[in-house]
């Protein structure tokens, strides 16, 4: 699944080691990912068009 920070939050991403970046990725849907999302931290939108 695709997910962006909300505006204004810091989202580590323990797979990588880092914060999720403003223009988001895609990351497994996982409990920590699915977490992050019911408590508001990110939001999931369709990745950007590849260019």
């Amino acid at each position: 699944m695709y997910v962006v920070p909300q505006k204004g939050r810091s989202v580590p991403d323990p797979a990588r080691g880092d914060l999720l970046p403003e223009k988001g990725r895609n990351v497994p849907k996982d409990g920590y990912w699915l977490r992050r999302l019911k408590d508001g931290d990110v939001k999931e939108e369709k990745p950007p068009k590849e260019s």
